[in-house]
């Protein structure tokens, strides 16, 4: 018969994963609590990081729908729960991780698909979301200036083309 606590704790941990949208599990062993507290801190308000019993957060998993922990949720577990955006979090882990080698991440989940430990890390590579966006605005706004100078080049040229015409008819005149 499951305790009531451990059944509220795999409620509240369903409740985490399906309001996710990445979560990345790591192993914390050697950290101490002032240390994952810091960690807590540079993952974000966005970001919960919960040091977890894995029996119950593999129950909580299969109650979402999720599979990407299948098999690794095995030694100290922690996951970073992400709501925002996973880029900032995943850079988080990795500068955290830097600093604290204790820190390993195994694996994570991104939009409900499993992603390796590799690929967490290519995505703290990626620049934000912010920074992205304002890459795509400046190439269309480039592209939008590219277009007017286009189509405003033959009227100017037609323009410099009478001015030139008018010049020399008003020469031959004076002559």
């Amino acid at each position: 018969m499951p305790k009531p606590r451990n059944i509220a704790a795999v409620k509240q941990l369903t409740a985490l994963f399906e309001a996710s949208n990445a979560a990345v599990l790591t192993e914390y062993r050697g950290l101490s609590v002032a240390q994952i507290t810091n960690l807590r801190r540079a993952l974000g308000p966005d970001t919960t990081y919960a040091v977890l019993k894995n029996t119950l957060t593999s129950i909580a998993a299969k109650e979402a729908g999720v599979t990407a922990f299948e098999g690794q949720l095995s030694g100290p577990s922690a996951i970073a729960f992400i709501t925002g955006d996973p880029v900032e979090a995943a850079k988080g882990l990795r500068d955290f991780a830097k600093a604290n080698p204790q820190l390993i991440v195994k694996s994570g989940m991104l939009d409900g698909r499993a992603i390796s430990a590799a690929e967490v890390t290519a995505l703290a590579d990626l620049e934000s979301r912010e920074v992205l966006l304002a890459k795509v605005a400046g190439v269309l706004k480039a592209s939008q200036s590219k277009a007017a100078s286009l189509f405003q080049a033959p009227l100017s040229k037609t323009v410099r083309t009478v001015e030139a015409l008018r010049e020399k008819q008003v020469g031959s005149e004076a002559a």
